[in-house]
């Protein structure tokens, strides 16, 4: 599952324990099994569809609002930017309450402009039909008030939070022969294996290491090709999509994440979290949760050779390792965990409940 999903089922999962929850889907999958092993009831809006399609999205806005009416909810909460506009507006024409987690913006920079502009005059309506928009990192909520999406009040910045995981799903960074790097994450844009690739074949180092990709997508076979044309295909595995990640980043010794744009990725919240060092680019809010030099290395966007360097570094120095993942470990205690979210989640759900009253 991607971030906003993961995101969700944690969400409604914790608070169906104490409260009425309902989630409305619109592809099918892992997320819908996983809700329903909760027991949260989940329905299908078979038109909800990613892809921009009119009449489409009208039969989707549709089917949500004769699911509102339905449901009858006292707040509904909107997610990711087709769900996050479509919800809105069936909310708005119930006369529900609603709230949008903008779990990085689509007109982030990095995205192409066509696409940007299209995403900022949309999200400038959407923003009408919202009691409160929460943006995962500062970074989004500063960019949403730069392009004229909400106001200073309705805009809030919650980070994203994980669970704390036992001691057995640890990793020991100082460690390592070969030493373990590890990148989870999907196979299509706006990840960047391929400039991964190209600076591991540019690393001049004696240290032994190995590179583990996580995850599948549309550029899986193409970024399996590169490896073999750049002659580091005996240095890299290809995992494919796995359930297993807290157990994987345990043997790891450096997670790394390169991309063109980001929102505030939890797949270095979950290598913080098992006290790894992070490299990871220099985009969107991840400067939020990676301190350059302290925790890990931050990278210029699309930079290899400082992706070389910083690589080549921390795997030759055990050390660092060792004293980045501790960093990181603390920094994810104190600032990201999965009860601290919930608890200002909570706070923004019931302020705008009680100006309903």
């Amino acid at each position: 599952m991607g971030g906003a999903q993961t995101h969700i089922c944690h969400l409604a999962s914790h608070l169906s324990s104490e409260y009425d929850v309902h989630v409305a889907i619109g592809v099918r999958g892992p997320l819908e099994e996983q809700l329903k092993e909760a027991g949260v009831p989940v329905y299908h809006v078979s038109s909800l569809v990613r892809p921009i399609a009119p009449y489409q999205d009208m039969r989707g806005l549709i089917q949500i609002i004769r699911l509102i009416r339905q449901i009858q909810p006292d707040l509904i909460s909107t997610h990711s930017s087709k769900a996050g506009i479509l919800g809105r507006l069936a909310a708005h024409c119930c006369g529900v309450p609603a709230l949008f987690t903008a779990h990085g913006w689509a007109f982030t920079e990095g995205v192409p402009s066509t696409k940007r502009n299209m995403y900022i005059l949309a999200e400038r309506v959407a923003a009408r039909w919202a009691s409160k928009i929460i943006c995962v990192s500062e970074y989004d909520r500063q960019l949403a008030l730069r392009h004229g999406i909400g106001y200073e009040n309705q805009l809030t910045t919650i980070h994203n939070g994980m669970p704390v995981v036992h001691q057995e799903y640890m990793a020991s960074p100082g460690e390592g022969n070969p030493v373990r790097l590890i990148m989870v994450a999907r196979f299509s844009e706006p990840k960047e294996h391929g400039l991964l690739l190209k600076a591991i074949s540019g690393l001049r180092t004696q240290t032994p290491y190995k590179v583990y990709f996580v995850g599948d997508g549309p550029l899986l076979q193409q970024s399996e090709q590169l490896a073999a044309k750049l002659g580091v295909d005996d240095k890299v595995v290809f995992l494919g999509a796995r359930r297993d990640v807290p157990a994987l980043l345990a043997k790891a010794q450096v997670f790394v994440l390169i991309s063109r744009w980001e929102g505030f990725p939890r797949s270095i919240l979950e290598a913080m979290r098992a006290g790894l060092p992070v490299i990871a680019s220099d985009v969107g809010g991840v400067s939020e949760a990676v301190v350059d030099g302290e925790t890990g290395f931050l990278v210029p966007r699309g930079d290899i050779h400082t992706l070389a360097a910083r690589l080549t570094r921390i795997v030759d120095d055990g050390r660092l390792r060792k004293q980045m993942g501790d960093k990181g470990r603390e920094r994810f205690l104190a600032n990201f965990t999965f009860d601290r979210m919930v608890e200002q989640t909570l706070e923004v759900y019931n302020r705008v409940l009680s100006s309903r009253t």
